[in-house]
């Protein structure tokens, strides 16, 4: 068994298997001709459950080939140009080469002694981008698994740094479109079921600065202590920007905890066209960034970042065995000093190969096109009787929903919207997602890939349509 460790021995197996495995998936991805192949939890679940794991194929091809049966054959495909559904993104060549580098190299990126280099450039990048979003001198920050740990370790020094004796009295100022990750962070903290206070939005879907004075307000004369207050760069559902400027204004006038959950709005860090529409992130306290959302980065890079350094103290214990307190004065980099991880992927390099190769301005081009993208999309659903849209975009999101000609009940339009999604999903001609707007159920599509362009749009649409009106035409079949 020793035949499969990855060793000086062993250097010319590896590069045998990895390069079958690339040959099988770059074949998959060259002859694929939709997102889905529309299979279906009882048809895929026994082909898994027939596998036997304890009776090994010891062959890399007869691994590969029933990979293909159970995997690759099935999965859902990013980078085809009629996936319109989340917030995943297709992925740039250099960023997959770097994932390969990382993965057998190995590197743990909780110490120094683990890691050398890689803790170099991980700081490097997190310097890079603190000074993209214009934090200051003082900035640092670390990489994390994703948005929703970004938030929480934000949000977990937001709540050190109010110093108060009872977690019951904190509060938590978020827009009513706001990630999930918010509350759960809460519930995570110990803080009490009270104590996310929802903000609402405007028609765009932005928090009302109006309405968060009055609840900061409030807030203070019931002797509460206002935490933090969590602004939206590109929520999840509608790619609104709640407007940082007044945001940072209320906040520093009532000494609050500034976050900025960028996590999909980051892209316009990089854009070439666009910027402009997240100015005020450079007054947050903490942000979140999701590289793998907008700078199109395999899953997962991502990081937090923080405008005074000392913060990240929050985060930080130190075992003898692994990050001793004379580290610190040694000036060893140890970076589980910042993090609420220990064991931690080497994820920074995936984005540092593509700033080497690329670099920012290749990124921000092509968010800016999925950015124009979606304004284009816009001006088709806006003037298509057929649809509602809700909002014009901020990013790349588009949210709307089937209105048929004749006056139909709601309930049954929000019915024909939800067999819509479904039937198309079924078909695996394309794959969107779905949400709700007051209530009712809309359609979404999240545009990150530069390739999807407006005549798919179209297409999709015209397909919602038609299953749309064919589940409306049976319905009322069975009505008659």
């Amino acid at each position: 068994m020793r035949s499969h460790l990855l060793n000086d021995t062993t250097a010319e197996q590896y590069r045998r298997s990895v390069t079958e495995g690339v040959e099988r998936v770059a074949a998959k991805i060259a002859t694929t001709d939709r997102p889905f192949t529309g299979v279906t939890v009882d048809a895929l679940s026994p082909r898994i459950d027939e596998i036997d794991l304890d009776k090994p194929l010891h062959d890399t091809a007869a691994v590969l080939d029933e990979l293909e049966d159970v995997y690759l054959r099935d999965a859902v495909y990013f980078h085809h140009p009629r996936y319109l559904a989340h917030l995943n993104c297709p992925v740039v060549i250099p960023a997959v080469l770097g994932e390969a580098v990382l993965s057998a190299v190995n590197s743990s990126l909780d110490t120094w002694d683990q890691s050398a280099g890689g803790t170099l450039i991980e700081r490097k990048l997190i310097d890079w981008t603190a000074a993209r979003i214009g934090l200051g001198p003082a900035a640092d920050g670390v990489f994390t698994s994703g948005g929703t740990q970004s938030n929480l370790q934000a949000l977990l020094l937001a709540r050190e740094e109010a110093k108060t004796e009872d977690v019951a009295d904190l509060r938590v100022f978020a827009s009513e479109v706001s990630h999930f990750s918010v509350k759960k962070s809460a519930k995570l903290l110990g803080l009490g079921p009270d104590a996310v206070v929802s903000i609402p939005v405007d028609h765009d879907k932005r928090m009302q600065t109006v309405a968060l004075a009055r609840e900061l307000e409030r807030c203070k004369e019931n002797g509460l202590v206002p935490m933090a207050v969590v602004a939206t760069g590109g929520t999840t559902d509608f790619g609104s920007i709640d407007p940082l400027p007044e945001i940072a204004e209320l906040c520093e006038q009532y000494g609050v905890w500034m976050h900025v959950d960028a996590a999909y709005g980051c892209g316009l860090l990089a854009s070439l066209k666009y910027r402009d529409r997240i100015d005020g992130i450079e007054r947050a306290d903490s942000v979140t960034v999701d590289y793998h959302k907008s700078f199109f980065q395999p899953v997962s890079s991502s990081a937090v970042l923080v405008r005074d350094a000392a913060t990240l103290r929050h985060a930080t214990y130190h075992a003898e065995y692994l990050n001793p307190r004379r580290m610190v004065q040694e000036r060893i980099p140890n970076q589980v000093d910042k993090s609420l991880q220990t064991t931690r992927r080497f994820d920074a390099l995936k984005l540092w190969m593509t700033l080497r190769v690329m670099g920012a301005d290749g990124i921000g081009q092509l968010f800016d096109e999925v950015c124009d993208l979606a304004a284009e999309g816009w001006k088709l659903l806006a003037a298509d009787p057929r649809f509602d849209v809700v909002v014009q975009p901020s990013l790349s999101t588009l949210v709307f929903r089937y209105i048929p000609a004749a006056v139909t009940d709601p309930a049954e339009i929000d019915r024909a919207n939800l067999y819509a999604r479904k039937a198309i999903f079924a078909s695996g001609d394309a794959v969107v997602a779905g949400t709700k707007v007051a209530g009712r159920h809309y359609l979404k599509f999240t545009l990150l890939n530069p390739e999807t362009n407006t005549a798919d749009i179209a297409a999709v649409l015209d397909l919602i349509a038609g299953h749309a009106e064919q589940y409306l035409g049976e319905s009322l079949d069975r009505a008659s």
